[in-house]
């Protein structure tokens, strides 16, 4: 939390997006008994994978375990996670008039089981660890309303952006207000910073980001109760940082394509979240310390920087090779 305010920490803290994930056993073990929505809407389960992943590894933060896409459910949307081939909306938007039939989630209604894992999260975490809420920001929602699952051009969704631009107009609406009550309610029920994840909005140029994203982006984040740290998170986004410092977001986070010394040169007065190669994880021990060391030299012992990878934990990964990095991290940062 002082480093999402860009204060003085004793060491550079560290928390790691998907660190409750596959490549974990204990983790494997209850996703061997239950779907991944079905563990997504057990509170008990969501909090217990949670607080799990806190205490092997280390971490200085923990992250609900949730999915972006829960979302979409109250929206109208029927969702699947099909085995291997991830998450399928089975009635995607594919005319302007389908906006019509999308709700607006009021208050961030239909969810409550997000609020009850928060609450149960947050009572068995100790009192010094910070819980991280989260959602999916309104473009990489929009894309998967529109697409019905992942894309590599997005072309149905640029396609409704380009010649439909009130029916998109309107859908961004109903997605922002929507978000807005969403994380709102994660914070109520005991969230004390979220972050708002843009995975897919790296496709864009900048001039269409500002067009078409960068107001609706904003709109949800200058929602968010004055004191809530706002992560403002993206992949492939190196060519519009600073338009997502605009949007709005304490935090930057980045990914691995770009310094995180230039990155902070160009974005001035935030914190910044990143921004290791997961990949890297899965080489030896002390390659993985010379690159986070290599990233912490270019953070200078700054205020302000709170380490991550450039996206999740891989599946797979040697678990004692995340801990190391945790370890690493603590180590070699302390003031």
């Amino acid at each position: 939390m002082k480093a999402c305010r860009r204060e003085p920490a004793p060491c550079t803290p560290v928390w790691l997006m998907r660190q409750a994930g596959r490549y974990m056993k204990e983790y494997r073990d209850v996703r061997d008994r239950y779907g991944f929505l079905e563990l997504c809407k057990d509170s008990d389960l969501a909090a217990e994978v949670t607080v799990n992943a806190v205490k092997r590894l280390g971490v200085d933060a923990a992250i609900i375990f949730s999915d972006i896409l829960v979302l979409v459910e109250p929206m109208g949307f029927h969702l699947e996670y099909a085995k291997g081939d991830g998450p399928v909306i089975h009635n995607p938007i594919r005319l302007a008039a389908d906006v019509s039939r999308i709700s607006s989630v009021k208050d961030g209604d239909g969810l409550e089981f997000v609020y009850e894992a928060i609450r149960k999260t947050r009572k068995d975490l100790p009192s010094d660890i910070p819980l991280i809420g989260f959602a999916g920001a309104p473009f990489t929602l929009a894309s998967y309303m529109i697409e019905g699952k992942g894309s590599r051009n997005f072309i149905r969704t640029k396609s409704m952006m380009y010649t439909e631009p009130d029916a998109w107009r309107r859908l961004m609406t109903k997605i922002a207000q929507s978000l807005l009550g969403y994380l709102q309610a994660q914070i109520s029920a005991g969230a004390q910073a979220v972050q708002l994840f843009d995975s897919w909005v790296g496709c864009l140029s900048p001039q269409d980001y500002k067009r078409y994203v960068l107001p609706y982006s904003r709109q949800v984040i200058r929602g968010i109760p004055a004191g809530t740290p706002v992560i403002h998170f993206g992949t492939e986004t190196a060519t519009l940082l600073e338009l997502m410092k605009e949007a709005g977001g304490q935090v930057i986070g980045i990914d691995w394509r770009v310094d995180l010394d230039v990155a902070w040169k160009r974005l001035g007065d935030v914190a910044i979240q990143g921004n290791l190669d997961p990949a890297v994880l899965f080489a030896d021990i002390p390659d993985i310390r010379r690159q986070a060391k290599r990233i912490l030299d270019q953070a200078a012992a700054r205020p302000g920087h709170i380490f991550n990878l450039g996206h999740g934990v891989l599946p797979n990964t040697p678990v004692g090779h995340v801990k190391a990095l945790v370890d690493a991290v603590h180590e070699m940062s302390r003031r």
